[in-house]
């Protein structure tokens, strides 16, 4: 073939066998050698290609002149070792992939040689050719370093678009048996620990792409929305290496589930829940605020607001929105904020049967996800039915006493127990709920008020009747869409609540819950002063005030609080869910016709208990009946 070709010198001729007939088949002539190539020029020295020429030239197969020395005489340094990284797929016997190379990072460094083939950014590897990619070769002064360095290179390589064999290729050079030089016939099937791969997590080339997409084509979550005029630096007060003071989780851990339940009646000062974390931006910015954001500010909540009740920075709609909006893991939040407060009982709320999501899970996955969350740092499960429905609480509330931390069981309050004509929800029917919940075993009576509907007088009225007929403690939870929710609270705290939940001043009021820092200035110097440091309060206020600002996109709260909450009694948590979703359908411009519809359909449903999920029930019939022009007198 040379000589009918007219090539005169080195070169490698490739020939395919078919073991089956015993053909031959000619494939080609390289004016090259190959894989001796370039691990000879490495443990040699010699530039074997500059040889060839030299030869070529006329100069003899050993010229000292020319640096060709006799071949006795030619060196031999450490062990050199090569492999070549092809698309074929070893989870699938080796076939070749094909497709478009969208990333390709290759290693450097002392001691590798790179011979490219088709590897490169944009390159399409198709079905016809050969799949190699490239070679790589390596070199040691022993062959287990060069194996070590082969190693490092082949978990350099950054190739996706295609599969590639890198993974397998990586067992290889680190198998025992290879390193020692005692592969046999057979080495593949001897030894399955090759083939089992871990996944590549891909999180730089994922990153990657969704920053160009982002930059190029916007990020869809805010399309069309309200950008901040500004994006300032928040005040993050500075960080205390110090262990943070003693705080409720300690006293939990010392006192046990039902001797925290007594401490939290027997004491004089109104106890407080932060929901900054967790409420407050649920019903505010949809659930949008980051991990990241909390972690910033939690090391001084740990050191100057240790006097705390709680932290309510888990359940409801976190799941959802972290999971499906933020790509955040939300026990990595849980795990994370737990290693930065170690001393302020953490709070979920826990939707009976339905958990943390909208369906009605079966008992032993409530039972395990409660197992696990009381594992991860959760001191409080305040745990509600969305009807009020006793029987679904009460395998979450046993799993909750079983795992020894606190079962707070909630009444969610409707209607209005001072109207005669809202009979459906009378004062008897709340007491008589919280007389089965007490035999049910609830440590804490939680009074839920997911509307901000508990008006002021109505709050005292109802705890200061609790309080006569149940022996528990009582933890009462609000609203601010109406405005004046914080005088439900005082009221409450006159009545003899025990706790209250409230939000830092600037994630506060309307949706949210009512402003802590100022619950706390008016409570100061009396008998229930929450003796809170006020000058904290301050600070975390401010920073929120700020971070606030980034979220404006997701900021669909109402600008001031509102009475029209009388009429529709809409959750507060759910408003800005529902305002968002109302904007996606281009239905933004008629929100104050949805809200008569909402309460149209509460109505038609028979005034119904109304929180997640329930009320999506109500949200989403209201919304399909205003996108489709109809009233619910049309339905019935």
């Amino acid at each position: 073939i040379a000589r009918e070709a007219g090539y005169y010198n080195a070169g490698t001729v490739e020939f395919l066998v078919d073991v089956e007939t015993g053909q031959w088949y000619f494939i080609e002539v390289n004016p090259r050698v190959q894989v001796e190539h370039t691990v000879t020029e490495m443990i040699t020295g010699i530039d074997i290609v500059r040889s060839q020429i030299q030869i070529a030239e006329g100069h003899a197969l050993h010229d000292a002149v020319m640096g060709l020395p006799q071949q006795s005489d030619i060196p031999r340094h450490g062990y050199a070792l090569q492999c070549r990284v092809t698309t074929e797929d070893p989870t699938n016997s080796f076939v070749p992939d094909y497709g478009r190379i969208h990333t390709y990072r290759s290693p450097a460094g002392f001691g590798l040689r790179l011979d490219g083939a088709s590897a490169y950014g944009g390159a399409v590897i198709t079905p016809y050719y050969d799949s190699l990619l490239v070679k790589v070769t390596s070199w040691g002064p022993n062959f287990e370093q060069a194996c070590q360095r082969m190693d490092r290179a082949l978990r350099e390589f950054r190739i996706r678009g295609v599969k590639t064999n890198i993974q397998f290729l990586e067992n290889v050079v680190n198998h025992a048996k290879f390193i020692k030089g005692q592969v046999t016939t057979g080495f593949l099937d001897e030894y399955p620990a090759l083939f089992r791969f871990t996944p590549r997590k891909d999180r730089a080339t994922r990153l990657l792409s969704y920053l160009a997409e982002v930059i190029v084509n916007g990020n869809p979550e805010v399309a069309k929305k309200p950008r901040p005029a500004a994006i300032r630096p928040a005040p993050v007060p500075p960080h205390d290496p110090a262990a943070p003071p003693a705080g409720t989780r300690q006293l939990l851990e010392q006192l046990g589930a039902d001797g925290f339940a007594r401490w939290t009646e027997q004491q004089p000062r109104l106890l407080l829940t932060d929901t900054t974390f967790r409420d407050a931006h649920q019903s505010l910015m949809a659930t949008r605020v980051r991990t990241i954001d909390m972690l910033k500010i939690a090391n001084f909540v740990a050191h100057r607001l240790h006097r705390l009740y709680s932290l309510e920075m888990w359940g409801g709609a976190t799941f959802d929105v972290a999971l499906r909006f933020l790509n955040e893991d939300p026990w990595m939040r849980l795990s994370q904020l737990r290693k930065a407060i170690p001393n302020i009982c953490f709070q979920m709320l826990l939707r009976a049967s339905n958990a943390v999501g909208y369906t009605a899970y079966p008992d032993n996955v409530v039972r395990e996800f409660i197992y696990e969350s009381a594992q991860q740092g959760i001191d409080i499960f305040r745990i509600f039915d969305s009807l009020n429905w006793l029987p679904n609480m009460r395998i979450p509330m046993e799993a909750v006493r079983e795992s020894g931390k606190i079962c707070e069981a909630a009444i969610c309050y409707t209607g209005d127990i001072l109207d005669p004509k809202r009979d459906k929800y009378p004062l008897s029917y709340y007491v008589r709920m919280a007389r089965e919940l007490e035999r049910m075993g609830a440590h804490v009576l939680g009074i839920k008020d997911m509307a901000g509907l508990l008006r002021p007088y109505a709050a005292f009225k109802l705890v200061q009747t609790l309080k006569q007929e149940i022996g528990l403690p009582i933890h009462f939870h609000t609203h601010d869409t109406s405005g004046i929710n914080a005088a439900s609270v005082l009221k409450a705290c006159d009545a003899g609540v025990d706790v209250a939940d409230g939000a830092m001043a600037s994630m506060s009021g309307t949706t949210s819950q009512p402003n802590l820092n100022s619950i706390v200035a008016a409570l100061a110097h009396t008998e229930r002063d929450p003796e809170l440091d006020f000058e904290a309060l301050n600070v975390c206020a401010d920073y929120w005030e700020t971070v606030r600002t980034w979220y404006r996109p997701f900021d669909s709260a109402p600008p001031a609080g509102t009475a029209e909450v009388y009429i529709h009694e809409m959750p507060g948590g759910q408003y800005t869910n529902l305002r968002e979703q109302a904007e996606a359908m281009g239905l933004g411009a008629r929100w104050a016709e949805i809200g008569q519809t909402y309460a149209d359909v509460n109505m038609a449903f028979g005034d119904i208990v109304k929180v997640t999920p329930s009320s999506k029930v109500v949200g989403d019939m209201a919304i399909f009946l205003v996108s489709h022009n109809l009233r619910m007198s049309d339905i019935e």
